[in-house]
């Protein structure tokens, strides 16, 4: 699964997003072994944004990053203790918005399976993962279309064991097996016709 996600990622295309919005990162860890696993946190229900929410490892660009990546590094490194020497970046996807008026870059790594991890407590509530098959061999449930910054998306939600993942999170992960698994879930509604956005 992995060798295709290296084969396949390169051929991405990205599409940029003309909005004038603070920046953010996040890091999409898959777990380097024969069954891949996401690594995926719960952010501490004392957060001011997306309190109790399942998540990527990231956040704001602070003024110091240089770029996007050392952002989703930093962060993952502040947020799970994942250290940058057990991850190797294969790229990264579009960028998104977030309902709280942040552009997210998500970028994609592979994580070596001996990589320790230890949750921030005053950020993140619990860190799990989840099989990847289990993104490829589950239909997602898609909300009625809504408009959000002049597009029309059904907002995705996976549910594993006790988790819900949703929102952006749910959008980055459809996004990568869409590119690179051809999974075919459309969740971008934007311009179809009518009686298909139903």
């Amino acid at each position: 699964m992995l060798d295709l996600l290296r084969q396949r990622l390169p051929d991405y295309q990205r599409t940029e997003l003309p909005l004038a919005l603070p920046e953010a990162a996040v890091l999409m860890p898959l777990v380097d072994a024969p069954d891949p696993r996401v690594i995926l946190t719960v952010r501490s229900s004392s957060m001011p944004t997306h309190a109790g929410e399942v998540a990527f490892p990231g956040g704001k660009r602070d003024p110091g990053d240089r770029n996007l990546l050392m952002t989703a590094l930093r962060e993952s490194h502040e947020e799970v203790g994942l250290e940058s020497r057990y991850v190797d970046v294969l790229g990264q996807l579009s960028p998104v918005a977030s309902r709280y008026g942040m552009k997210v870059t998500p970028f994609v790594g592979i994580v070596h399976p001996d990589a320790p991890l230890q949750a921030e407590p005053g950020e993140i509530e619990q860190i799990f993962q989840v099989p990847l098959r289990f993104f490829l061999e589950e239909t997602p449930e898609l909300s009625s279309p809504i408009d959000f910054f002049g597009r029309r998306f059904r907002i995705p939600s996976y549910y594993y064991e006790d988790k819900r993942i949703w929102g952006l999170t749910a959008f980055m992960i459809l996004e990568l097996i869409n590119h690179v698994y051809d999974a075919g879930i459309q969740f971008d509604v934007t311009g179809l016709p009518e009686e298909d956005n139903i």
